[in-house]
C-alpha cells in the first residue's frame, strides 16, 4: 500500500458516517449537523434540465467541457464579481469543487524541485493536504488564529519557507469557522504570491451563501498566478451532481485542462446542461439562503440564551462554536452525540503533521445547519437538556 495513505486517519466524514450508524442502531433519533450536506430540495427546473437532456445515446464528454457552459459561467462571473474572464481559455468545468481541488497538485507539484511546498491554513478542509501529500509536496499547515479573524496571513511566514513554496490554499467564507476575508487581505495575499511567484488556489465553494455583504472572489484583485475553485454543491443544492469549475490566470489553465485528461474527471453532458441552468438563475440562490439565515438566526438566538461563544457566521451555513469554559470539547461533544446531534469536533479539521506532532487540540466544533427549519427547532430543544447536564 502507498506509505502515504497508510500515514492518514480515516477522511473525516467517513468517521462520522460510522458514528451516525451507530447511532440509528441503537435507535436513537439522529439530528445531523455534521456533514455539509443540506436537506433543501434540488430546484425543481434544474432536475428537470438534467431529466431532458439525458441522451438516447450516452458518449464520453470532454475535459474542455460544453462552450455554452463555460460561456454562462462566462458571464455569471463578470456578473458577480466584475472580472472578465475568457470561456475558451480562463475556465474548466469540473466535477464538483472536491476532484478538482485534489487533482491540483499531481500537475503543479514536481518532487524532484525545492520549491514544492504547499501553505494552508488550519483547521481546514482536508482535501489541501491529501492532494499535496499524493503528489509528494511538502505540507506547511499553519493554525490559523482568533486574533487574526482566522485569516491566513503569508505576511507572517519566513521568507524561507515562501521561497520554497509553490501552492497556496486559502478557502473564504471558510471551512469550517465561517470567517470571511475583506477586500484588503485579498490585496496582500495576491501581491505576496506574484512576488513568491507562488499559485494562489482560492476555494471559493461558499461565495455565494452570504447574509450581509457579498464575499470576493480572488480574482478582483490579480489574474497573474491565480486560481480559484467554485461548485453548485451549496449554492445550488447539487452535492450529489458533483459540478462546478475552476478559472484563473490563462497559463495555468492551460496546462490543467491539458493534464485532467489523464485523470477521467470530465463531467457528463447532461450534468453540464443541469449546471447552465443553475448558472442562469438567481432566485433559487436567495431563496435557500433566505432559508440558511433563517436557520442562523434560530441557532444565534438559542447559543446565546445558553452563553456558548461563537464566530458571528456572515456567510456559509456553518457556525463555530467554543466548547463551554471549563469543558473539554471533546466531552462536550460526547454528550452531544449519544443524545443524537451531530457535531465535527474542531480536531476533525487538523492537518496530519499537527496530529502527528500532538499538537491537534482545538476549543470548537463546527454545527453545519443542513437540516430542516422544524428539524433544527427539535435540536435545540434536545441540545438545551444536554447543556443544563454540563452546569
Amino acid at each position: 500500500m502507498n506509505k502515504t495513505i497508510k500515514s492518514l486517519k480515516n477522511y473525516p466524514m467517513e468517521e462520522l458516517n460510522r458514528i451516525k450508524a451507530s447511532l440509528k442502531e441503537k435507535g436513537i433519533k439522529i439530528y445531523d449537523f455534521g456533514t455539509g450536506d443540506p436537506r433543501e430540495p434540488t430546484p425543481d427546473f434544474i432536475r428537470k434540465a438534467l431529466i431532458e437532456a439525458v441522451p438516447e445515446v450516452s458518449q464520453y464528454p470532454s475535459v474542455a467541457g460544453r462552450k455554452d457552459l463555460r460561456d454562462t459561467i462566462s458571464k455569471w462571473f463578470k456578473n458577480r464579481f466584475g472580472v472578465s474572464l475568457n470561456p475558451d481559455t480562463q475556465i474548466i468545468p469540473s466535477a464538483g469543487s472536491k476532484e478538482a481541488i485534489f487533482h491540483f497538485p499531481l500537475v503543479f507539484i514536481d518532487p524532484e524541485e525545492d520549491k514544492k511546498r504547499v501553505i494552508f491554513g488550519t483547521p481546514a478542509y482536508p482535501v489541501y493536504e491529501r492532494g499535496t501529500l499524493y503528489a509528494g509536496g511538502i505540507v506547511n499547515p499553519v493554525k490559523l488564529k482568533e486574533e487574526d479573524g482566522f485569516l491566513l496571513r503569508l505576511d507572517k511566514i519566513e521568507k524561507s519557507i515562501l521561497e520554497e513554496t509553490k501552492i497556496v490554499w486559502i478557502n473564504y467564507p471558510h471551512n469550517p469557522t465561517g470567517a470571511v476575508a475583506p477586500a484588503s487581505y485579498f490585496e496582500e495575499t495576491v501581491r505576496i504570491c506574484q512576488e513568491y511567484d507562488i499559485i494562489l488556489c482560492s476555494d471559493e465553494c461558499y461565495t455565494e451563501i452570504y447574509f450581509e455583504e457579498k464575499p470576493h472572489s480572488a480574482l478582483e484583485f490579480g489574474i497573474e498566478n491565480v486560481v480559484v475553485f467554485h461548485s453548485l454543491s451549496k449554492r445550488s443544492g447539487m452535492t450529489g451532481y458533483r459540478s462546478g469549475f475552476v478559472a484563473g490566470d490563462e497559463k495555468i489553465i492551460s496546462l490543467y485542462k491539458k493534464e485532467r485528461a489523464n485523470f477521467g474527471v470530465a463531467s457528463p453532458d447532461f450534468i453540464q446542461q443541469a449546471a447552465l441552468s443553475a448558472w442562469k438563475d438567481e432566485n433559487h440562490v436567495l431563496e435557500r439562503n433566505r432559508i440558511f439565515k433563517e436557520k442562523r438566526d434560530l441557532f444565534i438566538k438559542f447559543l446565546d440564551s445558553i452563553g456558548l461563544t461563537y464566530l458571528y457566521p456572515k456567510a456559509t451555513f456553518y457556525i463555530w462554536i467554543k466548547s463551554p469554559s471549563g469543558i473539554p470539547a471533546k466531552d462536550y461533544v460526547k454528550a452531544l452525540l449519544e443524545n443524537g446531534i451531530v457535531v465535527s469536533i474542531g480536531e476533525n479539521f487538523c492537518s496530519s503533521v499537527e496530529i502527528t506532532e500532538n499538537n491537534c487540540e482545538s476549543e470548537y466544533f463546527r454545527v453545519a445547519l443542513v437540516p430542516t427549519l422544524e428539524e433544527c427547532k427539535e435540536a435545540i430543544k434536545v441540545w438545551e437538556k444536554v447543556h443544563k447536564s454540563f452546569l
